[in-house]
């Protein structure tokens, strides 16, 4: 999956992070914190702050370490909250460490990992199908600007 964009609820007003698969058809929505929202921002728009952010941070002790991060893994959906695992190898040896989607996600951007999201997760949280609404990247922008958040699921934060 790759990050689509990032949205406001107007109800909530809680980012929204939009994730959508290779082939386009799917679309997950998880809402996110403001900080982590930011975080992400910044990233898809290539800005540095002008000190490291914690993510920044994170991901230069990984490299610092001689860690890296292999992929960022959407792994489960329990009680209305998404469950991520960013998985790391060091010295030849794979591990997991537990983590927010939100932190997964911007530590995923600043790596260049890639996103899986277990379709298992895809079921429960009912991503959605838009190959029948949407056609382009403008009608999509349309779509999430007009979108009511009860469309997108029943996950909000």
């Amino acid at each position: 999956m790759q990050i689509k964009g990032l949205m406001l609820d107007p109800s909530s007003n809680t980012p929204i992070v939009i994730l959508r698969d290779d082939s386009e058809r799917l679309f997950l929505p998880i809402w996110i914190g403001v900080f982590e929202a930011n975080a992400i921002a910044m990233e898809l728009e290539e800005t540095a702050a002008p000190r490291p952010m914690t993510h920044d941070l994170f991901y230069n002790t990984l490299s610092a370490a001689d860690v890296t991060l292999e992929r960022v893994l959407i792994r489960d959906l329990q009680d209305k909250t998404f469950f991520a695992a960013l998985c790391l190898v060091s010295g030849g040896e794979a591990f997991e460490i537990d983590a927010r989607p939100s932190d997964a996600l911007a530590l995923a951007l600043r790596a260049k990992a890639p996103i899986f999201v277990l379709q298992s997760v895809l079921q429960k949280a009912e991503a959605i199908d838009l190959v029948q609404k949407i056609n382009d990247d403008d009608e999509l922008k349309r779509w999430l600007a007009d979108v009511d958040p009860e469309e997108l699921g029943k996950y909000p934060m």
